[in-house]
């Protein structure tokens, strides 16, 4: 444990440091592109205002990506004859993760302003950022550091690699996120973004439902009549990850942790040790308090492994490599 700890300290420390000096900055583009916030915030807007599960999209983009070749726009590459298995087609995002449609419109606009100058990295984040300001009902404000670059790989075995499976438990959870340089703290406080969204049944059944689990048995009775015992491609719904507030970015998903009414058994985990089941208590009873950890992590989340120099391409097209 001591050993893992220190392991996790030093790839933490490495990575600050290696975003200080690649020159991540809130305000990047004042200069170069001065508008860019208020174009991509405007095309997120039209989205979220339609179908709050866009934007619930976004945010679980930005996690997909800089978990996979870090918050490089990865995860943006569509299949080509060259590479015909992509981030965007593995199974973690495929077909559940939404939101493209946005980042292309965000970049349409952005390129008409300012050809050549912003990343599509650049836009998940802003997009994620300005997703979780509106789902919050305005009360989630982020400062978001720009300047990453568009990586040219993607990889649907990398992202089978990188991103921690829903079937997780604590250990597989701390262990994936301090590989990304995040801590349990932050682990934790991300978890929350498990307030909006929704899941096929097929990341949950029959994991949760088919043996004796921890489940509300009320709550077990009601997924079991929303989803069918042996999901499949054709026949695989959707359910809501928060019955309370679905639609809100808010502390809600720490209550349900509490209360024993969560999907996944990774939610499930963060009760298995004192440690994580503190924070599910703080986070879930004190004001005011998940949103401002959400804030922090989600920045140190947005810094994830970012590509600058000539690491990377600002891209003309966000599903294609120049």
């Amino acid at each position: 444990m001591a050993a893992s700890f220190r392991v996790a300290v030093a790839v933490t420390c490495a990575l600050v440091l290696a975003t200080a000096c690649q020159g991540l900055q809130v305000g990047y583009y004042n200069k170069s592109c001065p508008r860019v916030e208020h174009i991509v915030r405007d095309e997120v807007k039209k989205f979220v205002y339609k179908n709050a599960g866009v934007g619930a999209g976004l945010i679980r983009m930005l996690f997909h990506d800089c978990f996979v070749q870090g918050c490089d726009g990865s995860v943006l590459l569509d299949p080509t004859p060259a590479n015909p298995r992509p981030e965007k087609l593995s199974a973690p995002n495929f077909p559940s993760l939404r939101g493209f449609e946005v980042i292309d419109a965000a970049k349409d606009a952005v390129e008409k302003a300012c050809p050549g100058t912003v990343s599509c990295a650049d836009i998940i984040a802003f997009a994620a950022r300005d997703a979780a300001y509106f789902l919050s009902r305005f009360y989630v404000k982020i400062d978001m550091p720009a300047g990453r670059l568009d990586g040219r790989v993607s990889n649907a075995s990398e992202a089978l690699d990188f991103l921690p499976p829903p079937v997780f438990n604590i250990t597989g959870l701390v262990g994936s996120f301090a590989a990304k340089g995040l801590d349990a703290e932050d682990m934790v406080v991300l978890s929350g973004a498990h307030t909006i969204g929704r899941s096929h049944c097929s990341s949950f059944v029959p994991d949760r439902l088919a043996v004796p689990s921890d489940i509300n048995a009320s709550f077990a009775n009601l997924l079991r009549r929303r989803c069918p015992a042996n999901p499949t491609p054709g026949n695989d719904p959707t359910v809501n990850q928060d019955l309370v507030t679905p639609n809100a970015l808010d502390n809600q998903y720490y209550k349900n942790v509490l209360a024993h009414k969560v999907l996944f058994t990774s939610d499930a985990a963060l009760l298995t040790t004192p440690a994580t089941a503190r924070m599910v208590l703080d986070n879930a009873n004190i004001p005011g308090w998940w949103e401002a950890k959400f804030k922090k992590a989600f920045v140190k989340m947005s810094q994830v492994e970012v590509k600058t120099g000539k690491q990377g391409e600002v891209r003309r097209n966000c599903r294609v490599v120049n």
